[in-house]
This record gives structure tokens, sequence and C-alpha cells, in this order.
């Protein structure tokens, strides 16, 4: 009989005798004369050796035992039945809804169906202390986390993806279900080995906006699965999630910010037209940043792409309709969103309004979202920091005062209005310069929410 054991992020095949069997992704390790393949492919291992009748000794896994009980009833809207339910027929894949609609709570009634030992694996330490009050609301069962100094395996493990891609080995075999998270971020080259070093047989990962730019979501397949179920925002708004506006109000640059918008952009463009370069993809943009480095034209190119950007956001007609915006919303609950620290600070400063970058301390950023919460302050304003992993209070007005462009951004912030808020209908509005790129990305962002 073959004997199939865990080593350090791959399974090992040992005793085979008949060598034409061996499946074909297995490669031969000279120096310890076995058979080795990467720890997730262990379910077609085993499905490929019962194919030709092949005895197994499954030595591979070392699972965590506990008690394990369902405190309380797992009620789920009709669409996260169908998800769960089309994610259950293989038990691997991608479920992708908007933010706030309930992933997390399909993701706990798929543990309490398996009733497997589990690794949660989130992008932030916020996440990990969400995760765990919704995992012991529900269910009774010993919980470990790993990240934030603490290296605890539980029957049910929550991990942040740097902890787990720093502990992939010595996490590879003790468990069978593995639930991804913002899956997203799994396929950047350092954390895909959290799957591709673990056996477990049962996957699922979850996403607002599964795709990547890069196109490494191409590899999620093989990584997690495919997508399952999709629902988009305006699927599910007014009866699941907040109904919902986008409104896109332009500003035209003033006549200096124009002028310089227009000079720095010219540079740019020449630059393109004269080196052949067509900016269809952001690999193309990747692959100009890289030639900046060498190139003396690429650079000045792209310093003035960068300079026509900041023109662009940072306008002071969107300053004007900001006040306009904050007037006609007085009592709403509200998030600016900006593209860099230096419009968060001077918003914060002209309307005295709490900020936080990512130079907020911890402590602080606590404190102010506590204050939103509890509705001692009602506006504040953000470059990033809000977009995932953090716990925002309920708030029904966005203000995009400028962004990057990317989908998966927009949808992330739209997300933080769309909790169900009883007579209240959200609203996002995008303050975006005319005649500059920032209004091409707002559009190409704006058709698949």
């Amino acid at each position: 009989m073959i004997t199939l054991s865990y080593d350090r992020g791959t399974i090992i095949l040992k005793n085979v005798t008949d060598f034409s069997h061996i499946p074909p992704f297995f490669k031969y390790d000279k120096r310890t004369k076995n058979y080795r393949a990467l720890a997730y492919m262990y379910p077609y291992t085993i499905n490929f050796l019962k194919k030709y009748n092949i005895g197994i000794i499954d030595n591979v896994f070392s699972l965590k035992k506990s008690h394990f009980r369902i405190r309380r009833k797992i009620s789920l809207y009709s669409y996260q039945k169908e998800a769960l339910y089309r994610w259950y027929n293989k038990k691997r894949g991608i479920i992708s809804l908007p933010t706030g609609s309930g992933k997390t709570r399909i993701a706990i009634k798929a543990i309490s169906l398996l009733k497997v030992s589990s690794l949660i694996v989130v992008p932030t330490l916020d996440l990990i202390d969400q995760w765990v009050k919704k995992v012991e609301y529900f269910i009774d069962t010993d919980i470990g986390i790993f990240g934030g100094g603490k290296k605890d395996l539980g029957f049910i493990t929550i991990s942040t993806y740097d902890s787990a891609y720093l502990n992939a080995e010595f996490l590879g075999n003790k468990f069978l279900f593995l639930i991804f998270d913002e899956v997203h971020h799994l396929p950047s080259p350092s954390y895909r080995q959290i799957a591709e070093l673990n056996a477990a047989i049962y996957r699922m990962g979850l996403s607002a906006t599964p795709e990547r730019e890069d196109l490494l979501h191409l590899d999620l397949p093989k990584l997690v699965g495919p997508v399952v179920y999709e629902k988009k925002a305006t699927d599910l708004s007014g009866k699941y999630i907040s109904d919902f506006e986008i409104k896109r109000i332009k500003v035209n640059l003033l006549e200096e910010e124009k002028r310089v918008y227009e000079e720095k952009i010219k540079i740019f463009r020449n630059y393109l037209r004269r080196s052949n370069i067509r900016m269809t993809h952001s690999k193309d943009f990747e692959k100009l940043v890289m030639r900046s480095g060498l190139d003396r034209e690429a650079r000045i190119a792209l310093l003035a792409w960068r300079e026509a950007r900041k023109v662009a956001f940072n306008s002071e007609a969107k300053i004007k309709v900001l006040k306009e915006l904050l007037n006609d919303h007085r009592g709403d609950r509200i998030i600016i969103f900006t593209e860099n620290n230096e419009m968060v600070r001077k918003i914060s400063w002209m309307f005295l309004i709490p900020e936080l970058t990512y130079k907020t301390p911890l402590i602080e950023r606590r404190e102010i979202l506590d204050m939103f919460r509890k509705g001692e302050v009602n506006v504040i304003v953000t470059s990033r920091v809000l977009e995932e992993g953090v716990d925002v209070p309920d708030a029904n007005v966005a203000i995009v005062i400028s962004g990057t462009g990317s989908r998966r951004e927009f949808i992330q912030r739209l997300g933080r209005i769309l909790r169900p808020k009883p007579g209240k209908k959200a609203v996002l509005y995008e303050v975006i310069s005319s005649e500059t790129t920032e209004l091409m990305t707002s559009y190409r962002r704006r058709r698949k929410v």
C-alpha cells in the first residue's frame, strides 16, 4: 500500500511499487528518494489513487479535536442560501457578494454544516476581531488566533494573511476547511503559498471583487476554486441592502490648474507616442514604471503624469462642491474619501472633520470610529484606510473626492453605505474633474457595480 504523509507544505508518496500509477503532478525527490507534490494537490491525489484502486495509508493530516456546538440558529436570506448551495455542491469555490451582504454569515453556516477543523484567513487584525466575535456568537468551540503576536491553534483558527504565509508549512496539515476572506489577496506571489502548501480539502473564497488588475485572479480556480455565485450591489439593493444612488458631479479646473494639467499630461502623452506605447492595461503602466528606472525621458513622463493626476484630484473646485454637499446633508452620516493624505489634511483643517489615514495611531482611529458610531461626530474623512478590513459604523452618504480608477476601490467605498437603514436611501457622490483622465476612469469603474 502507498503511504501518504505531509512534509513542510508538500505531500509525499512512500512505498511505491507500481510506478505506472504515480499521479502525473508528482516529482521524484532525489534527496529523500520519494515522490513529492505541493500539498494542495492532496484531494487530486486521493481521487487519482482511488481511480486505480490503489491501497492508501493516509498520514497527511494532524487535526485538532474539540467540542463543537451550535449556539444559535444561523438563518440566511434566499440569495445566501443559493450561494451556499452552489458552493456546497463541490465544497470549493468563490462567493462574490457586495460589502454588507452577509458573506461572513454564509461562511459560518458552511462551518456549521461541515463541522471540521477550519482556518479563516483575513487581511487585517481588525478583521480577526470581527470574525472571532461572529463565530463565537453562533458556534461554541475552541477558537484560535494567529496574528498580532498570537499563535494559538483552535478547532476554528483565524489568521491574517501575513501570519498564515509566514507559518504556511506549519499550518498546512492542520485543517480540512480553508476560508479566504477578501480572496483577491490570495494570488499574490507570497500569499498564494498559504493555499499551495495546505492540504485542506474544502475551500471557500469571499470577495466583493475577486478580479485583480494584474490578472493574477486567473489562478484562483486552482488555489480555491472558481466563482460559484455572484451578485452585484444593484441586484440586492432595496431589499437586502440599502437602496442606493450614485451621483457624478463634474467640476472644471481653475485656469491655472488647467494650464498645469494640460502641460503635464502633454509631456506624458508625447512620450507614449514617441515610444509607441499604448496604455490598454495596468501591466502596460507597470512596464513604464520599470522603464523609468533606466530611461530618463520615461521618468520625466511618469513624474509629469503624477503631477497631472494630482492637479485633477486636488482641484480647488472640489472643495467648493464638498462644502455644498456637507450643507445639503446636515445630520446625515458621511464618509469623505480622497486619494492622498494631503487632501485629507486640507479637508480636516478647513471643515474641522476628524481624519483617518495610515498615519493615524490605532488607538486614535478606534476612538474616532467609536465617536462616529455613537453619533458624536457625523462626518469623517479618510484616504484608503477604511476601504477594507475595518469595521466601519453605518453611514448613508459617501463623497469620493478623488480615487485611483480601481473598480475594487470604488465598490469597497460604495459598500460602506450599503448596510440596510430603515427609511434611508444611500447616496455616493463622485466629484470629478472634467476634461481629465479622472472622468474616463470613473466611467469604467461604474459599469459593473
